[in-house]
C-alpha cells in the first residue's frame, strides 16, 4: 500500500504545482509580485479596476500552498466590510478546494472583528467583557455626545464663557441665549465627536492631548477643550459599561502587551494580508503589524493593498492617504514595492481622463505647498495602464465619445438629456446598466423625483441607493420626535424636532438657532407678536408642522404615535416596513406598561445598544443591475462599476467646494473648531513622525483651518477620481450654466429660483485635455 500512497501524494503535488502555475500566469505583471512573496514587508499600491481582491485571494492561496499552512499556523486575511471578507473568503476556498488543500489554513475578517475575537478571547488581560458591555456608534447627536457636552460645560464654566463671548458680544440676552444653544447643540457635539474619533483612533488619550494643548496658542485653547470633552468622554463610557469601536482595538492591544498571549498568536498567524490599505487608522496598522511580527523575522509578514487615491472617508474617519504612502515609500527604499497599474474595467479614453485629472490635481497640490515633500502630498501619482489584447477582461470599447462633456443651460435640461441618453443606451444593450453619481443626497432625490417614471414608460427600473440608508436613521428621528412630544417646551427638543423637519426636506433649510431660543413664543405667538414682527413664510410653515405634530399628540393614543409620524414625515417603501418592525418591537417591549415615557425608554435603549435592523432587500447586486438606472452618492459607489456613468451638477460649489463656518457660529470667529482641533492633531502626529523626542507642533486656528481647506479640496478631487473610474463605456458628465443656490436648501417649490452657476476646475481640466 506504502508505493501507491506514495504514488498519489506525488501525482497530487505534480497537479498543484500545475494548477499554481496556470493560477500565476493569469495573472498580470504587477498581481504577479504578490505571488512571488515569501516573506517580510510589502506594499502593492493598486490603481482602481486593478483586480486587486482577485490577485490578493490568488497570493492568499499560493502562500498556503508554499508554506503548507494548516489550521494551527493559518494565514490572516483583513479587510473593513463584511461583503468584502465574504467575497474574498469565498474566492480563496474554492482555490484551496482545486489544489486539495485544507480550508481551515486561513481566516478572512474585518478589522474590527478580528480586535473582537482577541480581546474576548483574553478577557482578563483585554480589559474586555462583552457581557457588561454595550457596543455604540457615536454620532454628534448622540445621548452620550450631548451628555459629555453638558458635563464639560458644568466643569468648566470659565472656559465656556469666554466661547460664549467669542467676538462681539454686547451683552444682549437673546444673543447670549443664542450663542448657548448653538454652542450646546451644534459647536460641541461637533468638536467632541471629531476629536475623539481622531485622537482615539490615533492612539492618543486625554492625558497627551492636555500635554499637547501646551503647545497650542490660540486664544479659546482650543486642544484644551478637546482633552477636556475627550477626558469627559472616556469617564462617562467606563461609568455606562459602554465601548466603541477603537476600543475594541484598543483592547486587542492591551492582550497583545502580555508577552505570553503575543508569542502565542503569531506562532499561530504566519503573516497577515490587509486589503483596502488606505482606510486604516495608525491603531489599526500597529494592531496587524504586531500580528504579523515573531522572534526570529527580521521583518513582520505583512502584505498591505490599497491606493491612497481611493482615499474618501478621511472627512468621516481618522484615515489618512499618507500613513499608506508612508508605508509605499518604506517598501520602496526596501525593494518591496510592487504597483498593479493595469485594469480592464474601463475603456481608454476614461483611462486617459481619469490619469490626467491625477496628476492635475498632484499639481495644484505642488503648487499650493511647494516647500512640502511628496511624501506629504494627497496623492500618489501612478498612471492606470490599459491591459493587453488577450487579457481575460480586456478594456471595454467605447459607448459614443466614450467621455462626453456638456454645458447644459440648466439642471432641468440635465435631467432630460441623461433621460434620453438612458433610454437610448439600455434599449440597445438590455444587459448593461448605469449609473448617476451625486455628491449629495438632495440631488439624488431630486433626480429620483424626476426620472421615476421610467419603471412604468420603459421597463426601467430607477433605484434610489440613498433609500437604504435612510431607514437605519428611523430610531432616532422617532425617539427625538416623541421626547418633543413629551416636552415640546425645551430648546433642545424642539431644536431636534426641526431639525428633522429640515432633513426630511418638509421645512426649508434655516437657522434653527432663533426659532428654537424661546419655544413658547415659537410655538404659541400671541397675535400682539404677529402684529409687531410678521414671521417669514418658512418659519411659519415650521411653526404649523410642530403646532400639528403636538396636536396629534392630544388628539391620539400614544400607541398611535409612532405610525403617525412615519406618514407625517413622508416615509416610503423600507422605511415604512421599518417603522412599522420598531413600532411592533415596542408594542411587545411595553405591554403591560404601555405609555408615552416607556415608549420613549423602550426607544432610547434599542439606540444606545445599536440592536434594531431595519428592512432592507437583500440582493448583493441591487446597485448592479442589468437594464437598472442607480442613483447613488459617489462615496457609496467606491467597489462598484457599470456601463454606463453619468455625473451631472459638477459645479465649483460642490467639487470641490470649500469649509466654511457657518454664519450663526461665526461669533467664534472664521473657522470651526472641530476642523481645527482635527488640523492640530493631524499635524502634531504628523510632526511627532519626522521629529521622535520633540514637542508637536500645533499650527494656530487661521493656518490650521487655511490647512483643513486643502485637505478637503484634495479628498474631493479624489472622490472625483473615484467616480470617473466607476464607468466601464461611457463617462458623462456636465456643469450646468444655471443650478439652485444650494442643494442644502432645495425644494421643489423653489425650483424657478435658479443662479448662474460657475464650472468645477476639474471640468475646466477636462475641457484643456479634449
Amino acid at each position: 500500500m506504502t508505493p501507491s500512497l506514495e504514488f498519489d501524494a506525488e501525482s497530487t503535488l505534480s497537479a498543484r504545482t500545475i494548477l499554481l502555475g496556470q493560477l500565476y500566469q493569469s495573472l498580470r505583471p504587477g498581481q504577479k509580485r504578490l505571488c512571488e512573496w515569501e516573506g517580510g514587508r510589502m506594499a502593492i499600491s493598486a490603481v482602481p479596476g486593478a483586480g486587486k481582491s482577485h490577485s490578493l485571494a490568488v497570493a492568499a492561496v499560493t502562500a498556503i500552498a508554499k508554506q503548507q499552512l494548516h489550521a494551527r499556523k493559518q494565514l490572516v486575511i483583513v479587510t473593513y466590510t463584511r461583503s468584502a471578507a465574504s467575497s474574498i473568503k469565498s474566492k480563496v476556498k474554492a482555490g484551496l478546494k482545486a489544489l486539495q488543500l485544507p480550508p481551515n489554513s486561513f481566516t478572512v475578517q474585518t478589522l474590527h472583528g478580528l480586535a473582537l475575537n482577541i480581546a474576548t478571547r483574553y478577557p482578563r488581560q483585554s480589559g474586555l467583557n462583552l457581557e457588561e458591555s454595550n457596543l455604540i456608534v457615536p454620532n454628534t447627536s448622540h445621548r452620550i455626545i450631548r451628555t459629555t457636552v453638558e458635563q464639560w460645560i458644568n466643569a468648566n464654566t470659565v472656559t465656556y464663557g469666554n466661547l460664549i463671548q467669542g467676538t462681539g458680544f454686547d451683552g444682549e440676552e437673546s444673543e447670549r441665549l443664542r450663542r448657548q444653544s448653538i454652542l450646546r447643540t451644534e459647536i460641541l457635539p461637533e468638536l467632541a465627536h471629531t476629536v475623539i474619533r481622531s485622537a482615539k483612533s490615533s492612539g492618543l488619550t486625554p492625558a497627551q492631548l492636555w500635554q499637547w494643548s501646551e503647545y497650542s496658542k490660540d486664544s479659546y485653547n482650543i486642544l484644551a477643550i478637546s482633552a477636556g470633552l475627550y477626558e469627559q468622554y472616556e469617564l462617562l463610557m467606563r461609568t455606562k459599561n459602554f465601548i466603541d469601536y477603537d476600543d475594541m482595538i484598543l483592547a486587542a492591544l492591551r492582550a497583545l502587551e502580555d508577552d505570553t498571549i503575543r508569542k502565542q498568536l503569531q506562532s499561530q498567524y504566519f503573516a497577515v494580508f490587509e486589503d483596502e490599505a488606505q482606510d486604516s487608522s495608525p491603531l489599526q496598522e500597529k494592531l496587524i503589524t504586531l500580528l504579523a511580527d515573531r522572534e526570529g523575522l527580521i521583518e513582520p509578514n505583512l502584505i498591505r493593498v490599497g491606493d491612497p487615491n481611493q482615499a474618501i472617508n478621511s472627512t468621516f474617519t481618522p484615515a489618512d492617504p499618507v500613513y499608506f504612502n508612508w508605508f509605499c515609500q518604506t517598501c520602496e527604499e526596501n525593494g518591496n514595492l510592487a504597483t498593479m497599474a493595469q485594469a480592464g474595467r474601463s475603456n481608454p479614453k476614461i483611462i486617459e481622463a481619469a490619469n490626467f485629472i491625477l496628476r492635475w490635481a498632484h499639481q495644484q497640490w505642488r503648487r499650493g505647498n511647494p516647500t512640502r515633500p511628496d511624501s506629504e502630498s494627497p496623492f500618489r501619482v501612478q498612471d492606470i495602464q490599459p491591459v493587453a489584447a488577450d487579457d481575460i477582461q480586456p478594456n471595454p470599447p467605447p459607448s459614443g465619445e466614450g467621455v462626453e462633456i456638456y454645458q447644459p443651460q440648466d439642471i432641468y435640461e440635465t435631467v432630460n438629456s441623461i433621460e434620453k441618453r438612458v433610454i437610448e443606451l439600455l434599449a440597445a444593450n438590455p444587459d448593461h446598466n448605469a449609473a448617476i453619481l451625486v455628491r449629495e443626497n438632495r440631488q439624488g432625490r431630486f433626480l429620483a423625483q424626476k426620472l421615476g417614471h421610467l419603471g412604468k414608460s420603459h421597463g426601467i427600473r430607477v433605484f434610489e441607493a440613498n433609500e437604504i440608508d435612510r431607514f437605519s436613521r428611523i430610531p432616532e428621528e422617532m425617539y427625538k420626535l416623541l421626547v418633543f412630544f413629551d416636552r415640546p417646551h425645551s430648546p433642545d427638543n424642539l431644536k431636534a424636532a426641526l431639525e428633522i423637519l429640515q432633513q426630511r426636506e418638509l421645512i426649508q433649510t434655516m437657522d434653527l438657532n432663533p426659532l428654537s431660543t424661546y419655544p413658547e413664543q415659537f410655538l404659541y405667538p400671541t397675535a400682539l407678536q404677529i402684529l409687531q414682527t410678521p414671521q417669514k413664510p418658512a418659519i411659519e410653515t415650521a411653526r404649523r408642522y410642530c403646532s400639528s405634530l403636538l396636536k396629534a399628540k392630544i388628539e391620539l393614543p400614544h400607541y398611535q404615535l409612532m405610525p403617525f409620524l412615519a406618514m407625517t414625515l413622508k416615509y416610503t417603501g423600507s422605511e415604512l416596513a421599518t417603522a412599522q418592525k420598531l413600532a411592533s418591537r415596542i408594542y411587545g417591549e411595553t405591554a403591560g406598561n404601555s405609555s408615552l415615557k416607556s415608549t420613549i425608554e423602550a426607544l432610547n435603549n434599542i439606540i444606545v445598544s445599536e440592536r434594531f435592523e431595519g428592512v432592507e432587500e437583500e440582493n448583493d447586486d441591487q446597485y448592479t443591475r442589468k437594464g437598472q438606472l442607480t442613483i447613488i452618492t459617489m462615496h457609496k459607489a467606491k467597489g462598484l462599476d457599470w456601463d454606463y456613468v453619468f455625473i451631472p451638477f459638477l459645479h465649483e460649489d460642490i467639487m470641490p467646494g470649500n469649509l466654511r463656518a457657518p454664519k450663526g457660529a461665526k461669533f467664534l470667529g472664521d473657522y470651526t473648531l472641530a476642523e481645527v482641533a482635527r488640523l492640530q492633531i493631524r499635524n502634531g502626529l504628523h510632526s511627532e513622525h519626522f521629529r521622535t523626542g520633540e514637542g508637536p507642533i500645533i499650527p494656530g486656528p487661521s493656518p490650521a483651518w487655511e490647512a483643513a481647506k486643502q485637505l478637503k479640496i484634495a479628498e474631493e478631487y479624489r472622490l472625483f477620481y473615484v467616480a470617473m473610474t466607476r464607468a466601464k463605456r461611457l463617462l458623462w458628465m456636465s456643469a450646468e450654466k444655471e443650478g439652485f443656490y444650494r442643494w442644502s436648501v432645495f425644494r421643489e417649490d423653489n425650483a424657478g429660483q435658479l443662479q448662474e452657476k460657475k464650472a468645477s476646475p476639474v471640468i475646466e481640466a477636462l475641457r484643456y485635455l479634449h
